[in-house]
């Protein structure tokens, strides 16, 4: 009996003494406080997010809507900041313990400010993009990652202040560190500023059709921070140095307003003026006729008589379709191709094609006799 009224009056004094000095019965308390505010959390979560919900329903704007969402996570976040708060609060501490559990309270408070305010980037993004007439797309979205970077520096930095560690001599024992490193990386400064540029002026954007002078012609895919993702019409991928485009001529076909149909016909020799004006009359109504040909002072059409060639008169049609896209300039092409098929047709008149007329010299007494062998291309 002696030994068991000793270890009841061990066990007595070590659950009132506890750890660090605490009652046993304190910790267990707080523990549980902690648990529950713990386990309700995405119950709490969903209450409040429903009770938003049910208000921002009723506007029409989507932003509100947006930031419902996003801040899911972070409201799941602070029952679990409250709950230590609690629990920590309802434990009697020594002042150098106290210390530092208000150290973990000020930087679970930092952790949810911060958490809180770079998802808050996500609704922001649809005010931002209001000016993307103004400034290009792939501008915002580095605008947008840059502001997301920005918020999670400040937050390590927050947080490193508050357990004393100094970030401003580190960054400025950094400084000849970084100044080494930007010598040997010229090469990066130079193409991060080319890719602004690029985003600034609007040279090209992504899906547009670029032929950048001796290096490719295709697609862009993506505009980085340090290179464009061009995709070459057979699927093959080309990263271009953004500095080459400042060092390259550009031409971006995407830009063009019209594309251009310039054709020679070549008519036979045999054929008439009456048979000449009658099919150049045709494919002028043809074309003016035609809605899918641009008529205007930068983009006029013409048909017209343009040279004797060795083997064929030829007739030069040139006209501007008002689309761009590739496929619809293909059709259009086509079907005009086909009129002046059926035009000449109609005509009576024939296509020339390369021939040559071999003379032979006769013998005494007989006629000159003339070979034309004719060849088609």
């Amino acid at each position: 009996m002696e030994a068991i009224n000793r270890f009841k009056e061990l066990f007595l004094e070590v659950w009132s003494q506890g750890v660090f000095g605490l009652n046993a019965s304190d910790i267990i308390v707080g523990i549980i406080i902690f648990l529950i505010f713990y386990v309700l959390r995405r119950l709490f979560a969903r209450f409040v997010i429903s009770k938003l919900s049910k208000i921002v329903n009723k506007t029409s704007n989507k932003i509100d809507n947006t930031v419902v969402e996003v801040i899911e996570g972070p409201l799941k976040f602070l029952p679990i900041v409250l709950g230590f708060f609690i629990a920590t609060s309802y434990i009697e501490l020594s002042l150098e313990v106290q210390n530092f559990v208000d150290l973990l309270n000020r930087t679970l408070i930092t952790i949810f400010i911060f958490w809180l305010l770079h998802q808050l980037v996500i609704p922001f993004s649809y005010i931002i993009k209001n000016f993307e007439d103004k400034i290009s797309k792939p501008l915002v979205n580095w605008t947008l990652k840059g502001l997301e970077i920005i918020i999670i520096v400040l937050g390590i930095v927050a947080v490193l202040e508050l357990w004393g560690i100094k970030v401003g001599p580190v960054i400025a024992g950094l400084g000849l560190f970084g100044v080494a490193v930007a010598l040997g990386a010229q090469d990066l400064f130079k193409n991060l500023i080319s890719g602004i540029m690029i985003l600034m002026e609007k040279r090209f954007t992504i899906g547009d059709v670029i032929l950048v002078s001796n290096e490719v012609e295709g697609v862009v895919e993506q505009i980085g921070f340090r290179s464009t993702l061009v995709r070459r019409f057979d699927s093959t991928p080309v990263m271009i140095p953004n500095y080459k485009f400042a060092e390259q001529s550009v031409t971006n076909y995407s830009r063009r307003h019209h594309r251009r149909i310039r054709w020679l016909i070549g008519f036979e020799y045999k054929i008439t003026i009456d048979q000449l004006k009658k099919i150049r009359d045709s494919i002028t109504k043809l074309i003016e006729d035609n809605e899918d040909f641009a008529k205007n002072e930068n983009s006029s059409f013409f048909i017209r008589i343009d040279s004797f060639s060795d083997s064929s008169i030829d007739m030069l049609v040139q006209a501007f379709t008002v689309t761009n896209d590739w496929s619809e300039f293909l059709r259009i092409k086509e079907e005009l191709a086909v009129s002046i098929k059926e035009i000449v047709e109609s005509n009576d008149a024939g296509f020339a094609f390369p021939s040559q007329s071999l003379y032979v010299e006769s013998y005494p007494n007989e006629r000159p006799e003339i070979f034309n062998p004719k060849t088609t291309q």
